[in-house]
């Protein structure tokens, strides 16, 4: 069958190869694929920055943002050849630790965990993939165009299971909402916060294209100004900050109401220095009882709630995210990047 591939840590190695026919193991279900997305993770995999093949093995199959049918399904499961379903990402360590023993794998502390298309495990991005039943989420059939969108939704589904956690320390009744960066995180950072019925505000630079039509339709407000001037005027209790421009990393310690909330979901390139007044961010988080959390991946929880997200969303919005498609043949051309771009998929069935 074919694949999207890639030899970790080779720049220039992406390539739709020939691999070789999923079978399954006992209790495993085979998958047909209908799709993956491509998203920064896997472009810095393809620029050989990261990633790391199964074990005696020199290619990794690509993917982890997937969507597929079922084919078969193992006597016992509770699913049945023609389900709709999205794949795990991440898998526990073997070990393992105290949280992936607790289904926390997504807060795994020794880091021994595998990924789809990332680590160690091979991704999604071939003709047909196998999983165990427990590591798949069944979707919405209404969601066969644009279920790819899942994971990550997952990603912001976490970073508002961090909020309300946090939140939950004390009285907390937020009614404003800034994300930072209107990217498929961002914008699925803003749809969660529309329905939980926030008065959401979007940041971005440009003022042309999808992204600005998309935030105002699913009923945010949309800005070009940065991040301290929006915050000054609408006064945040939350920040999701999407992007990982290390200059508005920065600027989101300072920007929201006493006791608010900050969720870092963008990832920074090292190397970056800006100058810093950290005498005055520490004196604003520490007198306001701020909070300032990471949030990485997700677990199971998660994917069930970002499938409810995505069921209960508008599916003309969600079908306007995904701005460009390619087929599998074509795959390699889903890394370059276009002006208009908002999400890419590669379609494989």
């Amino acid at each position: 069958m074919r694949a999207l591939t890639v030899v970790p840590g080779r720049s220039g190695s992406l390539a739709v190869t020939d691999v070789h026919d999923r079978t399954t193991a006992p209790g495993e279900l085979l998958v047909d694929a209908v799709s993956v997305g491509v998203c920064g993770t896997d472009k810095e995999i393809a620029a050989g920055e990261y990633g790391a093949a199964p074990p005696g093995h020199e290619r990794l199959i690509i993917g982890h943002e997937s969507l597929g049918r079922v084919r078969e399904a193992p006597a016992g499961s509770d699913l049945s050849p023609g389900d709709l379903v999205v794949g795990v990402v991440r898998r526990p360590d073997p070990v393992p630790c105290g949280a992936c023993a607790h289904g926390e794998w997504d807060m795994c502390r020794n880091g021994r965990f595998t990924e789809h298309g990332i680590k160690e495990v091979d991704g999604f991005a071939s003709q047909q993939w196998t999983i165990e039943p427990d590591r798949v989420v069944r979707l919405d059939p209404a969601l066969s165009d644009v279920g790819v969108l899942l994971e990550p939704t997952t990603v912001v589904a976490k970073a508002w299971d961090q909020v309300d956690r946090i939140g939950a320390r004390a009285w907390f009744d937020p009614q404003t909402v800034v994300v930072t960066g209107a990217g498929p995180i961002g914008l699925l950072a803003a749809l969660i916060g529309v329905q939980r019925g926030l008065d959401v505000h979007v940041l971005d630079r440009v003022d042309a294209g999808p992204k600005p039509d998309l935030v105002r339709d699913v009923g945010a407000t949309y800005h070009r100004d940065d991040l301290p001037t929006v915050a000054d005027a609408v006064h945040p209790g939350i920040i999701i900050e999407c992007t990982g421009a290390p200059s508005v990393v920065v600027d989101t310690f300072t920007s929201t109401r006493p006791y608010g909330i900050t969720v870092l979901t963008g990832v920074s390139s090292s190397g970056r220095h800006i100058p810093v007044d950290a005498g005055a961010a520490n004196r604003s988080v520490v007198l306001e009882n701020d909070v300032i959390v990471g949030s990485v991946n997700a677990n199971m929880s998660h994917y069930r709630t970002g499938a409810d997200v995505l069921a209960r969303a508008d599916l003309d919005w969600l079908g306007r995210l995904v701005t460009r498609r390619v087929p599998l043949e074509r795959a390699t051309e889903a890394f370059d990047a276009r002006p208009d771009d908002v999400k890419v998929v590669i379609d494989i069935g």
